[in-house]
């Protein structure tokens, strides 16, 4: 029904709005519905959220809807597109007019609560009223999640007077090689690249006059699956949780330098690419060697050189895909080939040690079948690879999920089949052959479940957001993220950008040291909902958050290194996209400050 048709329903609205507050009115616009019992079953989240996108198409036909019994005001019911009918201006009808109010609201309206609290303190007017504060702050009190705390979440203006950025360290050229191109990742991956190719040429220096020419082909191909077993091993979940355990000992009494130094174990990566390019390496001089006895009529087995050119085949498909500009492009292409060229290798390895024992067995004088297997230490080595291949898909299995859909931006899912802790990453996957991916846990605080946190970042994403599943599949055990090597330090710097607020979340829960946090992300409480702002501000009282949308875009090296100073922190983390994250971190390290943040590999 039209506003002209219900005029004394209208003004009872208004008058519901001055009397209720803007506290009330932020919460019906800005989050959805919280059940204080927790998170509901997948089915009751739906029904929900039909139910409710009934009630607020109905409420946008007709507004007077709001007054329930003709006395009750439903601040929950409010919506955007409700209050654009009622006259109020919104976010669009403001940026379609250049910051102009060209609506038909009254300036005696706006002050009725609604206005003021939509245009000035969410939704980012684009002339908001003056203030000598720098801080916007709204209280909320007597949550279900804990009755005795009171929420206060800020959103932050960036200070006029940011401490100075200093002077960067070095000349450009050398600030470009040592933190662009020889990161501690790169630095890794050569180290094992020489480590390698240095027994290679004393091999082949030392057998060149033996009979026949090159290295013994048993050795060459011990090598090879040392490698691959490096390469596995570095990635294994449990060999993963082990190294950080070890490295998250470091106590704070040692020197910064150390502590900076271990803090960097997150860039195993290069121990993994290092490894597996190695091992490529070998195979090639493996091939080389059987192609040159096969040729000269030494050794003559066909199926050993079948096998040998398609190993060779999907080593070098494995590596090529895994350079990162054809892993950006195609993520699921190079995780199918990483995936199903990994588990055919390893097939068609057995199949070369059997072959190869074969024929050595047959030399006269030479051990039985058997015995030739159990006497190879490739033998013994390649089984381990199939153990740790096989482990992580052991326990697969389908669990129940309950989706808490934030925005058409977020959603939250909510998981009950194990106890977690926190800084540990979770995958999961729609279909376990196809794609699999990883998020920050967010440990509940009964201890009993936890939650993770998908943002709209492609096209899967986008997909749980818009139909989230009742059901995932997960493998393996949950894996520590790069965030648990704060605890390396005494005080950190601690800064996200929308959905990465997930994994800091993940740690602020049970950091043991002072923490700062700058988060920087559209309409935070409406994107993320009411409590992921209780969860950040119980975490840090005073943490930055800076609606992008109100505010613009901020200058995040310059407010990350105005806490850093403020705070006499340490160190910085930063998680966020792959450039903001570099810039952040490289902003930081270029002044010799420790700074941290997810890289394509770790």
């Amino acid at each position: 029904m039209s506003q002209q048709h219900r005029p004394d329903r209208l003004d009872m609205v208004n008058a519901s709005v001055h009397s209720s507050g803007a506290a009330s009115l932020i919460t019906a616009l800005e989050s959805p519905t919280k059940d204080p019992r927790g998170p509901k079953s997948p089915s009751s989240y739906h029904t929900t959220h039909q139910k409710q996108s009934a009630k607020n198409e109905n409420i946008k036909t007709d507004p007077s809807n709001l007054i329930v019994d003709n006395t009750t005001f439903h601040p929950e019911y409010l919506t955007t597109a409700t209050a654009s009918s009622l006259g109020y201006p919104t976010e669009s009808s403001l940026e379609e007019h250049d910051g102009t109010l060209t609506t038909n609201t009254s300036f005696d309206d706006l002050e009725k609560g609604i206005g003021p609290v939509l245009v000035q303190h969410q939704i980012g007017a684009k002339e908001p009223e003056k203030s000598d504060m720098d801080v916007m702050a709204r209280t909320r009190g007597n949550h279900t999640a804990n009755s005795s705390y009171t929420s206060t979440w800020k959103i932050s203006v960036p200070p006029e007077n940011p401490a100075a950025l200093p002077t960067k360290r070095a000349g450009r050229i050398c600030r470009g090689i040592r933190h662009n191109f020889f990161t501690v990742y790169q630095r890794l991956f050569v180290i094992c690249l020489i480590a390698n190719l240095i027994p290679i040429i004393v091999l082949l220096v030392t057998n060149r006059h033996s009979q026949p020419w090159g290295p013994d082909r048993g050795s060459v191909a011990t090598a090879v699956a040392a490698n691959v077993l490096a390469a596995f091993l570095i990635r294994q979940e449990h060999v993963l949780n082990a190294f950080y355990a070890v490295m998250c000992a470091t106590p704070w009494w040692f020197p910064l330098r150390i502590r900076r130094m271990v803090a960097k174990f997150y860039h195993f990566g290069g121990v993994h690419s290092g490894c597996a390019t190695s091992a490529t390496v070998w195979f090639v001089l493996f091939t080389a060697l059987v192609t040159k006895d096969y040729a000269s009529g030494h050794y003559d087995q066909p199926g050993v050189m079948a096998i040998s050119y398609l190993l060779l085949g999907l080593f070098i498909s494995i590596c090529l895909s895994a350079i990162p500009k054809f892993r950006f492009v195609s993520h699921n292409a190079f995780e199918a080939v990483h995936r199903f060229a990994g588990w055919t290798a390893v097939a068609l390895f057995w199949a070369l040690i059997l072959l190869v024992s074969k024929a050595a067995s047959e030399a006269p004088g030479a051990d039985s079948l058997g015995m030739t297997v159990v006497k190879s230490p490739a033998f013994w080595l390649l089984a381990a690879i199939t153990f740790f291949t096989v482990l992580p898909w052991l326990r697969l299995r389908k669990v129940e999920a309950f989706p808490e859909i934030l925005s058409n931006h977020a959603v939250r899912i909510h998981f009950k089949y194990m106890k977690i802790g926190p800084i540990l990453g979770v995958r999961i996957s729609d279909n376990p052959l196809k794609e699999w991916h990883a998020f920050a846990s967010i440990p509940a605080a009964d201890g009993q479940s936890f939650s993770l946190i998908v943002s709209d970042a492609g096209d899967w994403t986008k997909r749980q957001i818009t139909n989230p599943s009742n059901a995932y599949w997960v493998r393996g055990i949950p894996i520590t993220g790069i965030l648990r090597m704060a605890i390396v330090f005494r005080r950190i710097v601690l800064v996200a950008t929308g959905s990465g607020i997930g994994p800091c979340l993940s740690m602020l829960v049970s950091h043991p040291m002072p923490c700062r946090l700058l988060w920087s992300t559209p309409n935070p409480e409406q994107t993320y909902g009411e409590n992921i702002m209780e969860a950040v501000c119980k975490a840090d009282p005073d943490a930055m958050i800076i609606n992008t949308r109100a505010s613009g875009r901020p200058d995040i090296v310059a407010l990350t290194y105005h806490l850093y100073v403020q705070s006499n922190a340490e160190a910085v983390f930063c998680i966020s996209n792959n450039s903001l994250t570099r810039k952040v971190v490289y902003g930081m390290e270029s002044r010799g400050i420790p700074a941290y943040g997810p890289i394509w590999d770790s």
